[in-house]
């Protein structure tokens, strides 16, 4: 799993062990209880380059065919800056994050506004719009 050990602090910087945060998500021995732990273990599976669970975590209706996970991107921090609804006993809920990455040397941000709706008893992640 990518250099991620148990014991570790989560890449999602919830300030929890992997462990204990997004590991049992990644490795489906639970579905993420809230649009938000969800969130956050989508950006780790980006850290990790785990296709299988970003596709797993996204809603078959808007699933891209491709997927572009770039090892020699660095993901440098995830910032969530509010969530709306996405509770454990919600249908829909939106997240809106700031991911900080490294790409040949140049740093660059990702703000978005993510959507989140339950599908098949669990949270997906839907679409998401781009602030500013």
């Amino acid at each position: 799993m990518n250099n991620k050990t148990d014991s570790n602090p989560c890449p999602c910087q919830s300030n929890k062990r992997f462990d204990h945060c997004c590991q049992p998500c990644i490795e489906r021995s639970i579905n993420a209880p809230t649009a938000e732990a969800l969130m956050r273990s989508r950006y780790t599976a980006f850290v990790m380059l785990d296709e299988e669970y970003l596709r797993y975590s996204w809603h078959p209706d808007t699933c891209p065919k491709h997927i572009s996970l770039n090892p020699d991107t660095q993901w440098l921090g995830l910032k969530i800056k509010r969530t709306v609804d996405g509770r454990e006993h919600d249908r829909t809920g939106e997240v809106e994050f700031i991911a900080r990455n490294r790409y040949n040397g140049k740093a660059s941000r990702i703000h978005e506004k993510s959507r989140f709706i339950r599908h098949q008893q669990r949270w997906v992640y839907l679409d998401g719009d781009f602030p500013g």
